[in-house]
């Protein structure tokens, strides 16, 4: 079977970029002389079902052409696969390849890393909840920050990360501390009252907001941020520091790095890549170095 790349699409994503990004990537691959065969779903469903057909024929790379939910969704798929995975980004948030160095709003460049990229083995999350297990890209969200995307997916107006924000204020006016339950790396469970817990191991979520600031995509190991009880005005004045990412040295934020970690609370919403996975209690754990992404050469400064 001679060697040829196959392009999977969502051209749904990102309001319709999806479809745009999908065209100039296969015309990219081909001006280059790539033996491209290309893949376009409908659906989630669908586009599952054709990660399963593309890698069935050995392409020597995928790309993907969507966002980080777009990849997330058949990541059982791609993790099963000896087969590398270029990611051009075309959804909302994009912050697997904020997090990787990849193109963003550039289909062209995020695809010419099929031909010129190097693989990049990074881990990937898994939640187990009573719903079954799911596997993650970026960070789990379980509290305020679960409600906050939740609000996000219900919202139609306005896009990319102006829309994220606006959700969390309208969340920030319905704000409740939750009775987190919490155990990390097999500890003894400790009652751990908290505004919101996040578990990644990419630093951000809901397009460029750094939870999860320092966290290394191949290092085996969850960052894990909590935030103590806070009223509006507290989580007012924290805010502009969780858009910096200076917000880990506050003393009403704790940060650990761990392997696997347990929470659970009455009332529970677990997100992940900004979809919504289970509820009522979660084990969260990580896959190290289970899929092979192209990412940029490093270059000498």
């Amino acid at each position: 079977m001679a060697e040829h790349i196959a392009v999977l699409a969502n051209p749904f994503s990102g309001k319709g970029r999806g479809g745009r990004a999908a065209e100039a990537a296969v015309r990219l691959l081909r001006e280059r002389g790539a033996d491209v065969r290309a893949y376009a779903g409908g659906s989630a469903a669908d586009t599952a079902r054709l990660a399963v057909a593309a890698l069935a024929d050995g392409p020597r790379v995928l790309v993907i052409v969507g966002g980080d939910g777009t990849l997330s969704g058949v990541l059982d798929t791609v993790c099963a696969a000896d087969v590398p995975v270029v990611l051009v980004a075309a959804g909302t948030g994009n912050d697997l390849a904020r997090a990787l160095g990849l193109p963003r709003g550039d289909a062209r460049a995020a695809t010419e890393l099929a031909l010129t990229g190097v693989p990049r083995a990074i881990d990937v999350g898994v939640v187990h909840t009573a719903m079954g297990s799911r596997k993650f890209l970026t960070i789990a969200a379980l509290g305020f920050d679960a409600k906050v995307s939740d609000r996000t997916n219900r919202l139609r107006w306005p896009h990319g990360a102006p829309r994220y924000y606006l959700a969390l204020l309208i969340e920030l006016v319905r704000l409740r501390a939750m009775d987190f339950t919490l155990a990390a790396d097999g500890e003894t469970a400790r009652n751990a009252p908290g505004t919101l817990i996040a578990a990644g191991s990419t630093s951000s979520y809901g397009g460029g907001m750094p939870i999860c600031a320092g966290a290394v995509p191949d290092d085996g190991l969850l960052d894990v941020v909590h935030v103590a009880p806070l009223g509006r005005l507290r989580l007012l004045r924290l805010f502009p520091l969780l858009l910096r990412g200076t917000h880990l040295s506050r003393g009403e934020v704790a940060h650990r790095r761990a392997r696997s970690v347990t929470v659970s609370a009455p009332g529970l919403v677990v997100y992940a890549d900004g979809e919504r996975i289970g509820e009522d209690d979660c084990t969260i754990s990580v896959l190290p170095g289970a899929l092979t992404m192209m990412v940029p050469k490093e270059t000498d400064d």
